[in-house]
């Protein structure tokens, strides 16, 4: 994917470990603390920022990560190069995640989005693509 370099993909790997101990990508969302806060009472909700009671290492690697969904989706020779030795699924999660991402930034910038809040949703979905990768390849024992 872009933006997951070697640094990204080991502390990923790391501090989450197997992801298939996640049921659903939002369980996963969860654990990194990429999902809103919520102060409820009777009828009325209220919706904050993230609630950021996660795994902090692992969210701040991947907000960082969510930077290069700027730039226009396409595959450059250096990513070409390491795509030949992925199997075809993973390539297809990982396309797949590279358009829908990199047109979410441009929307919701479009939008009038603030910045931050448009990294923090392109990172939950990163979370989720990479929690579907996950699922696809099976660990090394």
């Amino acid at each position: 994917m872009r933006g997951v370099s070697f640094l990204v993909a080991v502390t990923f790997a790391a501090e989450i470990g197997d992801v298939r101990r996640f049921d659903t990508p939002r369980q996963l969302m969860s654990f990194l603390g990429l999902v809103p806060a919520e102060r409820s009472t009777g009828d009325t909700v209220r919706r904050t920022g993230l609630t950021l009671a996660g795994n902090r290492r692992t969210r701040r690697v991947l907000v960082e990560a969510a930077w290069s969904y700027r730039h226009p989706a396409r595959v450059s020779n250096t990513q070409r190069a390491r795509l030949e030795a992925i199997p075809k699924a993973v390539r297809d999660i990982a396309w797949k995640a590279q358009v829908r991402l990199c047109g979410r930034y441009r929307r919701l910038s479009a939008a009038g989005k603030r910045q931050p809040v448009i990294i923090a949703a392109i990172a939950r979905e990163m979370a989720a693509f990479l929690w579907a990768i996950g699922r696809q390849v099976t660990p090394v024992p």
